[in-house]
């Protein structure tokens, strides 16, 4: 039988002659074997547009429509479509670079344009390879340092304010209640509740429990913490506590301790005996180690 018999045959388009005649031939049976599987199958129908939206937003499946077509084109339908949704799942999933960094962990990471970012523990940062000489932008969630190659605009987004620089080197902390960017290097845009703030070298913008806060100048030319210390100028106690549980992967809990205490001072981020002695000693607190929990507690409580 003739290939263009068979596909008018698949499309209902054979005359009664050349029906009659396709029955009596040896491979009638294993094609309508074919078909007859082929009718089983119900396509949904597919918009790409909402198959990214629901990769990127975890949205419910919905009902969809299904669509009668012949044999062949149904298959070559859900074909398109399967090849599609991989293809739409792969182009959304490696679109977009993500860095972690867990308790006690730090790391540096080189963005497209040679930019060095070094985050602290317990921080990510997200960023777009394929349009990043377009847009240089960054996603953070914890804290970072930044050393920015000179170029458009860079920005970094946090869920606190969005930071804005051209080629400089600055640091950003978005923490819970917590967001403070300072600038060591050249000159640094930040906007928080749509107000803008320019921040020259040496200056910072801090944010406590939704309190703008005013703070001195700085001396430093890099953050403490990338040289193993963390440091703290009238923080409150509970934020100390919190970067020591970052730093250490430790359970840290408190009794009779006012958290709220505002401390200054610093302490190892490697040498954690030290780092226990640098924050009970000017606090005049005491602390005990039960397995990898540590309690802080007041001198006098029995």
């Amino acid at each position: 039988m003739q290939e263009n018999h068979l596909a008018k045959w698949l499309n209902n388009e054979l005359t009664e002659e050349e029906l009659l005649e396709f029955k009596k031939s040896d491979t009638y049976a294993s094609y309508q074997k074919i078909v007859d599987t082929s009718n089983k199958i119900e396509t949904p129908s597919f918009d790409i547009e909402k198959a990214f939206a629901d990769l990127k937003n975890k949205q419910s499946k919905k009902n969809v429509t299904v669509i009668k077509l012949n044999p062949f084109k149904r298959i070559l339908k859900i074909a398109a479509a399967v090849a599609i949704l991989f293809a739409g799942s792969y182009y959304f999933t490696t679109l977009n670079s993500t860095i972690t960094t867990d308790l006690a962990e730090r790391t540096d990471v080189y963005l497209p344009d040679s930019s060095l970012v070094i985050l602290n523990a317990e921080s990510k940062i997200s960023f777009n390879k394929k349009t990043w000489n377009e847009n240089r932008n960054v996603v953070l969630e914890g804290e970072a340092f930044f050393k920015v190659a000179k170029g458009k605009h860079f920005t970094v987004a946090t869920e606190s304010g969005i930071i804005t620089v051209l080629g400089t080197q600055f640091s950003v902390e978005n923490r819970e209640n917590f967001f403070e960017v300072t600038c060591y290097e050249g000159l640094v845009s930040v906007t928080y509740n749509n107000k803008e703030t320019k921040l020259a070298a040496g200056t910072s913008f801090l944010v406590i429990n939704n309190k703008i806060e005013n703070i001195d100048s700085l001396i430093a030319i890099e953050p403490s913490w990338m040289h193993d210390e963390s440091t703290f100028t009238s923080i409150p106690l509970s934020y100390v506590l919190k970067e020591l549980q970052r730093q250490y992967d430790l359970t840290i809990d408190t009794e009779n301790i006012d958290t709220e205490k505002l401390f200054s001072g610093s302490f190892s981020n490697t040498n954690m005996d030290l780092a226990l002695e640098s924050i009970v000693t000017p606090t005049n607190m005491n602390y005990k180690i039960e397995g990898d929990k540590v309690i802080f507690y007041a001198k006098n409580t029995p």
